[in-house]
């Protein structure tokens, strides 16, 4: 859903103490229920597939077919927007958006059906791939199963009208105020994980619907299985000024809305490296956040603009800030790693085009090996320390390495439009250090670096 947001995360352990009786009374401890992310999400890549767009056929058997080449990519979460059929009533465009949800427990016919999904996860799931739904909770469509039966599961205005938030027409919101709908929004949600073994969820516009539900919803989904649970949100905003309630239980990752908003006004020289040094030295958000930061996505394509337009040629800079810097959990949008030169239709059939164009798959794949060999990149608080490298807080460049007692990973780029020297930057090149990736000139006699106009350098080091 198009969205403005900010958002929280979580990682908590909760443990129960049942008393059993018995002829001697004692008290143990029954087994410990993890909130925390799940192990196989620590150096995770996320790869957003939009099932209607992704072929021509729009089907999940296509996207089936196609896994031996999303594996190969170097993927770990497969995200799928909305699954579910889509409303009729007061339907934008020929076929209405995939967040106009009609019932909750039932798949799109366009797509094909349940054990269609089922079939699929489990294919994901034999090439080591988990699979997160995306899930709509703060609405759904005028005609969904609910709303005729359940008048009370929904908001109204003083005349006793249902309501849409925002400009959303076609959609109604729901009233969280109301115990009966919670339970069958939460049943829902449990569904998927028993029926089809989804690994978690991708909620949008989590800051609309209050962090008690989430709560409830995220304990319930981890007494069937550790789910992975990604909040469209950032940070702290008006309309839901206790951000940071959601971190502590239910969610595990969140939108970098801000660092995408940043990046490509620096591209387009609305700002500058300093704007977005300001952006990662904040410290606002916990640290345990997995930061989602990525060059695109199904919102930003749809209603904002390509990459190209975005960053035009210089998009390689912004897309190592994604893999390297702290806390970051990148995302890839389908078509992506194949160039994708067009906004993708949001209410209509718009396939993708350019699955011929393999001239971007190398650097999405070298990038995803760097993040999975990498313990320094791990995400959220799970990777190494992070620190300025150089003095120049004003100049073009940014500067850093991420480190932990094994391994050291240092990255150089040049955000500005011109080629620039850098000296005293405080680290050498050892024998140890391998150029991992880019186009950095070092002179050793001067100890200076210089790098292109939007240049780039990876080096990793290991510590024995």
């Amino acid at each position: 859903m198009k969205i403005f947001t900010r958002f929280s995360l979580l990682a908590a352990g909760l443990l129960s103490l049942a008393t059993f009786a018995c002829k001697t009374p004692e008290t143990r401890a029954e087994p410990e229920l993890s909130m925390a992310a799940p192990e196989w999400s620590k150096n995770a890549v996320i790869y957003e597939i939009n099932t209607r767009q992704y072929s021509e056929e729009g089907t999940f058997l296509k996207v089936e077919k196609d896994l031996d080449r999303i594996q190969s990519l170097g993927v770990d979460i497969l995200w799928f927007m909305p699954i579910h059929p889509i409303g009729v009533k007061n339907r934008k465009g020929g076929l209405g958006s995939y967040y106009s949800i009609q019932d909750y427990t039932a798949v799109n016919p366009e797509f094909g059906n349940v054990e269609d999904f089922k079939r699929l996860v489990q294919q994901a799931h034999k090439r080591g791939m988990k699979v997160i739904l995306d899930w709509v909770a703060n609405h759904t469509a005028w005609d969904n199963v609910w709303i005729d039966a359940h008048d009370d599961w929904y908001e109204h205005d003083s005349s006793g009208n249902k309501i849409s938030p925002w400009d959303w027409t076609d959609v109604a919101k729901l009233n969280y105020q109301n115990p009966d709908m919670r339970e069958a929004m939460i049943q829902a949600l449990e569904y998927w994980v028993k029926e089809c073994d989804v690994d978690g969820y991708r909620c949008d516009v989590a800051f609309m619907v209050p962090v008690d539900f989430w709560n409830q919803a995220a304990l319930r989904l981890h007494k069937i299985k550790n789910v992975f649970m990604l909040a469209e949100m950032e940070a702290q905003t008006d309309i839901n000024p206790n951000f940071n309630a959601y971190f502590d239980t239910a969610f595990h990752a969140n939108y970098g809305w801000s660092f995408h908003g940043t990046t490509h006004e620096i591209a387009q020289g609305k700002k500058t490296a300093s704007d977005l040094r300001k952006y990662v030295e904040d410290r606002s958000l916990s640290d345990r956040v997995y930061r989602m930061y990525f060059l695109t996505n199904h919102d930003e394509n749809s209603w904002n603009g390509t990459i190209a337009e975005k960053y035009g040629e210089n998009w390689r800079p912004y897309s190592v800030l994604c893999y390297t810097m702290p806390q970051s959990f990148p995302l890839i949008y389908n078509g992506q790693e194949a160039g994708l030169n067009k906004r993708l239709a949001f209410f209509e059939k718009d396939a993708i085009d350019c699955w011929g164009d393999t001239s971007q798959y190398a650097w999405y794949r070298k990038l995803n090996g760097l993040k999975h060999q990498s313990s320094v990149l791990a995400n959220g608080n799970q990777g190494g320390s992070f620190r300025w490298l150089g003095e120049d807080a004003e100049s073009s460049l940014f500067a850093y390495v991420r480190e932990n007692s094994d391994e050291k990973v240092i990255t150089l780029v040049n955000l500005g439009n011109k080629a620039e020297s850098f000296e005293s930057l405080g680290w050498l090149p050892g024998e140890k250090s391998v150029n991992f990736l880019g186009n950095a000139q070092y002179d050793k006699a001067t100890e200076s670096w210089s790098l292109p106009a939007y240049g780039y350098q990876i080096f990793t080091e290991k510590s024995k």
